[in-house]
């Protein structure tokens, strides 16, 4: 599930990686192409959108880490903020609370973790916009 807003930025970041071979990430074409679109205003308050915090629980570890889906000129991974462009952004984007999310983080290292909850979206505090 995307919104509107999401799917028209990052279109616009697949079209740019694409033209100058930068940026870009083979997983979100199809991203793009199999999600769902809402408007802002109308998407579940459980599902990951762009400026979302989630906490996760780590399968292999059982740890816990809250996590906030950015874009890649944002992104921050030592204080938590993931790219979307990243293995496990792209696995984040538009899932839903209760979901298991499976990528291969950058070593090779396959990874599966489950979202427990929504801590903060920006569409369910009102902001449409972000």
């Amino acid at each position: 599930v995307l919104t509107e807003l999401d799917r028209v930025r990052l279109a616009t970041i697949a079209s740019r990686g694409a033209r100058a071979r930068l940026l870009s990430s083979p997983g979100l074409d199809a991203v793009l192409d199999d999600a769902l679109v809402v408007p802002s205003r109308r998407v579940a308050p459980d599902i990951l959108t762009m400026y979302s915090k989630a906490r996760l629980r780590f399968v292999d570890d059982g740890i816990e880490r809250e996590l906030t889906l950015c874009y890649p000129g944002d992104a921050e991974p030592q204080a938590g903020f993931v790219s979307v462009l990243s293995p496990i952004g792209l696995a984040l984007l538009g899932q839903q609370v209760g979901a298991t999310i499976r990528w291969q983080s950058p070593d090779g290292t396959r990874r599966t973790a489950v979202v427990e909850a929504i801590v903060f979206q920006p569409e369910a505090s009102g902001d449409y916009t972000t």
